[in-house]
């Protein structure tokens, strides 16, 4: 098994070395070979590996993540221990075969996002003080407040892959804080719904995601401060 926390920028380990045969067999170059140091080879390789997941942006950035490093391991042959991820996520987590792409029509509007949000935030533990204002800004960012015509993206790079049940590709951002389906199974939340367009199992998702790959502490008081997408006072940046 190899821990995530291990797998981080200018550390050296066996669980390096491992991530570095995966990636190699995948066809991602590393010159030096799996030597078990993350220097600067590895991110890069790391890199094309999470674009050649679907990834794009901040979240293809080389670091590895629970969502990206859980499908390297599947793809090559070795299991994840996700250390720094919420607990309910890591018990919830789900294979994207689990994912389903039906759409539940939830209400939209911000009333209605403030009323899902609350929900999420209890589920996952999160302080609403901080959650419910965080996820509200990201919805309304995100999909106008969960708006119909806005709860999937169709035209972001995202949008590939193959058709799923919806007549989407596959890859598509959805729901009102536009998951894509890799991100929202590896942090999908035991007990909640197992489509992205369900806002509740949506935003738990999201709330376990930032816990992890931003260190959003559990009680989400610093949430606006690491994920600028949910901070209010500053411009909209993709998180």
């Amino acid at each position: 098994m190899v821990a995530l926390s291990n797998v981080r920028f200018g550390a050296r380990n066996e669980d390096i070395r491992i991530v570095q045969k995966a990636l190699i067999a995948r066809g991602r170059g590393i010159p030096d070979g799996p030597t078990g140091f993350f220097g600067e080879e590895t991110k890069a390789a790391y890199r094309a590996e999470q674009i050649a997941q679907g990834f794009r942006g901040d979240d293809a950035d080389g670091s590895p993540g629970c969502a990206s490093l859980t499908t390297l391991g599947r793809l090559t042959g070795f299991t994840v221990d996700c250390t720094g991820a919420a607990p309910a996520a890591r018990a919830g987590r789900l294979s994207l075969g689990q994912v389903t792409y039906g759409d539940p029509n939830d209400d939209h509007g911000e009333a209605a996002m403030r009323h899902y949000a609350r929900k999420a935030c209890q589920l996952t533990g999160m302080d609403p003080e901080f959650g419910v204002p965080a996820l509200v800004t990201i919805t309304r960012r995100e999909s106008t407040y969960n708006s119909p015509s806005s709860r999937v993206n169709l035209t972001d790079v995202n949008a590939r892959g193959p058709k799923a049940a919806d007549g989407h590709p596959q890859n598509c951002s959805r729901g009102a804080t536009q998951c894509i389906p890799t991100t929202f199974a590896a942090y999908h939340q035991a007990g909640t719904a197992t489509t992205p367009y369900d806002v509740v199992a949506d935003m738990c998702a999201t709330i376990n995601y930032v816990r992890d790959r931003y260190h959003v502490n559990s009680s989400g008081s610093d949430f606006a401060a690491r994920v600028q997408q949910a901070d209010p006072h500053r411009p909209p940046h993709p998180y």
